[in-house]
């Protein structure tokens, strides 16, 4: 009996604004879902500790924060 697969796009129509900023393994390109730690550097600075699951390679990417303002 023939097995039939239904293929859809990798690419979404409209991506969750979270997830687009996620940062990919640049080792064995594994997607990566949550830092292993992060610190405030200062007000405006976060730094965060990523480690691959499948690759064990780790780096660090720091963001900066925009403040908001209530009036």
């Amino acid at each position: 009996m023939p097995a039939l697969a239904a293929i859809k796009s990798t690419v979404a129509s409209r991506p969750d604004p979270r997830g687009c900023d996620l940062p990919t393994c640049p080792v064995c390109a594994d997607s990566m879902v949550a830092a292993e730690a992060s610190a405030y550097l200062n007000d405006h600075l976060i730094s965060y500790l990523w480690t691959c699951d499948t690759c064990g390679y780790g780096f660090v990417t720091k963001h900066s924060v925009k403040r908001f303002v209530c009036n």
